[in-house]
C-alpha cells in the first residue's frame, strides 16, 4: 500500500491537487508553468529553477511568482516538497527508475527505455478510474443517436481511427475532417442527441476546442480523449479519458490514446454482439468483392 501511494505521488507530484484546482484563477503565464509542472512533476527536484523555466518556457520569476501564487514563500519551497517524495522513495523503485540505462548510447537502450515507457503508459489506464471513465464514455457514445468525431493535427490519426473502425459496424460516425476549411460544416445537422467526441494533446489545437466549444453550446454532450486535468476540453467534457503523452523522445507519444480508441470500439462493438457481427460480415463482402486485399503474392517474373 505505501510503495502504491508513493508511485502515485511520483506520477502525479505532491502539489497536483492544488495546482489543479487554483488553475483556472491563473495568468496565462502561470498556467503555462504550471502545465509543465503538472505534466513533469519530477523535474521539479532534479533540475534547476532556471533550467525548469526555460523547459516551460517562462522566465525563471514566473515559477517565483507561481510558488508565491500557490501560497509559498518561494520556488524552493515546492522543490522541497517533490525532492522529499523521491528522498522517501529512494530505496525503491523511484531509485531502479532514475538510474543511468547501461545500453544509453546506443539504439537497443533507447528502444528498450521508448518499449518499456509505453507499456507503462498503457498499463496505467487499468487503473479503476480510468476504467470507469471508460466504460462510462462508451455508454455514452452508444446512447448517441450519431457520434461525431474530432482530432486536428497529430490527433487526427487516433480520430480518423476510431471513425474507420466504428465504420465496419454501422454509420453512426461522421469524421469532421473537411478539405479548405470546411471540417466544422458537418455539425449543421447535429443536434442534443448527438455526441462530439474530442481528441486533443498538448499542444492544443485551438480549432478542436472552437469546434467543441460550438458543439456544446448547442446542446452536443461532449466527451474527451486528452492529456491533462487542465485541458481547454475538461471544462466541457461530460467524460474524460486521460492518456501520458510522455516519449523518451522529442515527440511526444499517441499510442495510450490509441489505444483508448481501440477500446471504446470494441466496448460499443460489444453492446450489441449480434449487430456488430452482421455489419462486419457486409463489410467483408464487401471488401472481398472490391479485392480490396490480396490473398497470395504473385511471383514476379524473371
Amino acid at each position: 500500500m505505501f510503495d502504491f501511494y508513493v508511485r502515485q505521488i511520483l506520477q502525479k507530484g505532491p502539489l497536483h491537487a492544488r495546482i489543479v484546482e487554483r488553475f483556472d484563477d491563473m495568468s496565462h503565464q502561470l498556467q503555462q508553468a504550471a502545465r509543465h509542472i503538472l505534466e513533469h512533476p519530477q523535474e521539479v527536484a532534479l533540475v534547476s529553477m532556471r533550467e525548469l523555466a526555460r523547459n516551460a518556457d517562462v522566465q525563471p520569476s514566473t515559477m517565483t511568482r507561481l510558488a508565491k501564487f500557490l501560497g509559498f514563500s518561494g520556488y524552493e519551497d515546492i522543490r522541497a516538497h517533490y525532492a522529499e517524495v523521491i528522498r522517501v522513495a529512494a530505496d525503491g523503485f523511484a531509485a531502479r527508475a532514475l538510474q543511468r540505462d547501461e545500453g544509453r548510447s546506443n539504439g537497443e537502450g533507447l528502444a528498450r527505455r521508448m518499449l518499456q515507457s509505453l507499456s507503462a503508459q498503457i498499463a496505467r489506464l487499468c487503473e479503476s478510474d480510468t476504467l470507469s471513465q471508460l466504460s462510462a464514455m462508451a455508454e455514452r457514445l452508444d446512447k448517441a443517436r450519431r457520434i461525431y468525431v474530432l482530432g486536428a493535427r497529430s490527433c487526427h490519426s487516433v480520430a480518423w481511427h476510431f471513425h474507420y473502425v466504428m465504420t465496419l459496424l454501422g454509420e453512426k460516425t461522421v469524421h469532421l475532417d473537411g478539405p479548405a476549411g470546411t471540417s466544422g460544416d458537418a455539425l449543421i445537422r447535429a443536434a442534443a442527441e448527438d455526441v462530439l467526441l474530442a481528441i486533443s494533446m498538448s499542444p492544443y489545437s485551438l480549432r478542436t476546442y472552437e469546434l467543441a466549444e460550438a458543439a456544446h453550446e448547442t446542446g452536443m454532450g461532449i466527451v474527451a480523449i486528452t492529456d491533462s486535468e487542465v485541458s481547454p476540453l475538461v471544462a466541457i467534457a461530460e467524460h474524460v479519458v486521460l492518456c501520458s503523452t510522455g516519449s523518451q523522445t522529442f515527440f511526444h507519444t499517441l499510442a495510450p490514446a490509441l489505444a483508448v480508441s481501440e477500446v471504446l470500439c470494441g466496448l460499443l462493438a460489444a453492446h450489441d454482439r449480434a449487430a456488430a457481427l452482421e455489419e462486419l460480415k457486409r463489410a467483408d463482402r464487401h471488401l472481398s468483392a472490391m479485392n480490396t486485399y490480396a490473398t497470395t503474392i504473385p511471383r514476379r517474373k524473371i
